[in-house]
């Protein structure tokens, strides 16, 4: 007997800030994630790794937004320069759902990084859940906490990730000043 054919579907919001737009993950995304695996400012969030392993991680967000609900958003100016990935991720073995970042070279010190991950945060906790998130931060990583403590985050314990002792931070509720 033929079995039934199954459809996945998903509708990734797309969020308008005042200079970006948080849209979904595409192909064409691909060769800016390649250079960002390549630079040094990957090294944080496991960069360096090869071509099919940043493939793999592209088609890893979009199973993310089908399985949960949410994942990383892409994040290109209002121009239309794709400038980084913002969002919320939940992997198997983390200890909760993490917001996190990543710009990509030339964009850091614009404030697009709390503007964007601001907005994912907004989205997520009206369509998925009031929890706070977390993010891991790793303690070498000084402009990564700057731009939580922008978002209002605090330092609240250490976790290993990967082998890594890392600083997990926790986001204020929502509706918190921050």
């Amino acid at each position: 007997m033929p079995q039934t054919a199954h459809q996945i579907t998903m509708t990734i919001p797309v969020i308008e800030t005042e200079r970006l737009v948080l849209r979904e993950p595409r192909e064409a995304d691909f060769p800016a994630m390649l250079a960002f695996n390549d630079s040094p400012r990957a090294a944080f969030v496991g960069g360096g790794r090869d071509r099919q392993w940043v493939w793999r991680g592209l088609l890893a967000n979009i199973g993310h937004w089908v399985l949960r609900g949410y994942g990383f958003f892409s994040v290109d100016t209002k121009a239309g320069d794709f400038i980084g990935r913002i969002g919320m991720l939940y992997h198997d073995g983390w200890d909760e759902p993490e917001l996190g970042w990543h710009l990509f070279d030339g964009y850091e010190g614009q404030g697009y990084a709390v503007e964007a991950a601001r907005a994912a945060r907004d989205d997520y906790h009206a369509r998925i859940s009031a929890q706070p998130p977390i993010s891991y931060i790793d303690p070498a990583n000084p402009r990564s906490e700057a731009v939580a403590r922008r978002l209002g985050a605090k330092p609240e314990r250490q976790s290993e990730v990967f082998g890594t002792l890392i600083n997990i931070w926790r986001h204020p509720s929502p509706g918190a000043v921050a």
